[in-house]
């Protein structure tokens, strides 16, 4: 069964539609949720807790019905918020104790389950500081103990990793993977950095203008596509003039050259290329699609690399937005 449902959801203000007629199904799992600033990611939350009536649809969280189960939705799903919403005097035990005793823990329960949690995200040793003190990354990881310390079947996280360098990044992706694979809890997860999501996800969903856009399993977005990346030392336009004049689809990208891979007789190609032309070969490999991609046109035709060094050329490239 699908722990999100929505049909015909939408969701109009006065100056703007920020989710339309949308309909999409998750599966348990870590899930991602893509658009960008201002797509509808945060409003669809704000639905699905029950918080928010839609203008018109329907949706379901865990089976239940957003206009008749708010209640029910809230008391088994945990929500970690963007915006910054921690009490600077008290500290991180008071907050998250706080917080599982309005999920209905009792005072015992509470203390302990606050430790556990605590311990979890790696905030064991300064659960008593006042977190007015705490850097950024504490705090996340705050919002993260009080969206699971009531032991929920699915957390909303809504941009978990703003404002953090990257290591606090990689910590809290560590840690948003752990809640699926060793607490068996599902996740849906907002950003609009979609090379984390990659990182940590089974599924992702994309909205754009308050429509979906896709929604795919990781593996179908990454897949293997058919070019083929080629990075040389020196050298990289004579080579890509080479395969070029033998008929190879070349797209020049800073350093790489991308070939279009028309059988095993592409990867001869570059060899011979690079062995006739003594250069040092650093990479060839069959280049994987980005979950970008689905925001961006199809790349421009094939070029020799010399037509890359015209300005209206580089133009054009950049126009249509060359792979990555």
């Amino acid at each position: 069964m699908p722990i999100i449902a929505t049909q015909g959801l939408t969701m109009r203000f006065p100056r703007v539609t920020a989710l339309d007629d949308l309909n999409v199904a998750v599966e348990p799992g870590v899930v991602g949720l893509v658009g960008a600033n201002g797509a509808g990611k945060s409003t669809l939350i704000k639905i699905l807790l029950g918080l928010q009536p839609p203008t018109a649809g329907t949706a379901s969280v865990l089976g239940l019905d957003i206009a008749r189960e708010g209640v029910r939705i809230r008391e088994n799903v945990g929500f970690m918020p963007e915006y910054e919403c921690l009490p600077p005097d008290i500290s991180a035990t008071e907050f998250v104790v706080h917080m599982a005793r309005m999920c209905g823990l009792p005072a015992t329960a509470a203390r302990e389950r606050a430790a556990d949690t605590l311990r979890h995200v790696g905030l064991y040793e300064e659960r008593y500081r006042p977190m007015g003190g705490y850097s950024t990354g504490m705090r996340q990881r705050v919002k993260l103990a009080q969206a699971l310390v009531h032991d929920p079947k699915l957390v909303f996280l809504d941009e978990p990793t703003n404002g953090l360098d990257p290591a606090g990044r990689d910590e809290m992706l560590d840690l948003i993977r752990r809640i699926g694979a060793e607490f068996g809890i599902s996740v849906l997860v907002t950003s609009h950095l979609l090379g984390e999501l990659e990182r940590v996800c089974d599924h992702v969903v994309i909205i754009d203008g308050g429509r979906l856009l896709r929604s795919q399993a990781v593996e179908a977005y990454t897949e293997a596509s058919g070019v083929l990346t080629v990075e040389v030392e020196d050298g990289r336009d004579d080579l890509g003039r080479r395969l070029h004049e033998q008929g190879a689809a070349v797209r020049p990208d800073g350093r790489f050259l991308f070939v279009d891979i028309a059988g095993e007789a592409t990867y001869d190609l570059v060899r011979d290329g690079v062995a006739e032309l003594g250069l040092r070969l650093i990479r060839m490999e069959q280049r994987r699609h980005r979950i970008e991609e689905v925001f961006q046109d199809d790349p421009s035709a094939a070029v020799p690399p010399e037509a890359s060094e015209a300005p209206e050329a580089q133009g054009a490239q950049g126009a249509q937005g060359a792979p990555r």
